[in-house]
């Protein structure tokens, strides 16, 4: 049984504890946040999205 968890969900996890153990602040991540949206409708986003899914289907590829 394959488990799937969407990369939203998981970044927003990681950000969570970032913010509660290592000491990034709100403000930090707002930006990030920020950061992804203006990424997102530039000209580089199909190339991140090629990378993002090319990194996925590696590491679902792995036999545990």
């Amino acid at each position: 049984m394959a488990l799937s968890i969407s990369a939203v969900v998981l970044l927003a996890i990681v950000v969570f504890l970032l913010i509660r153990k290592s000491g990034l602040k709100g403000g930090h991540a707002a930006v990030c946040v920020l950061l992804g949206f203006y990424l997102a409708s530039s000209s580089i986003a199909p190339t991140i999205n090629e990378l993002t899914t090319n990194v996925a289907g590696m590491i679902g590829s792995f036999k545990f």
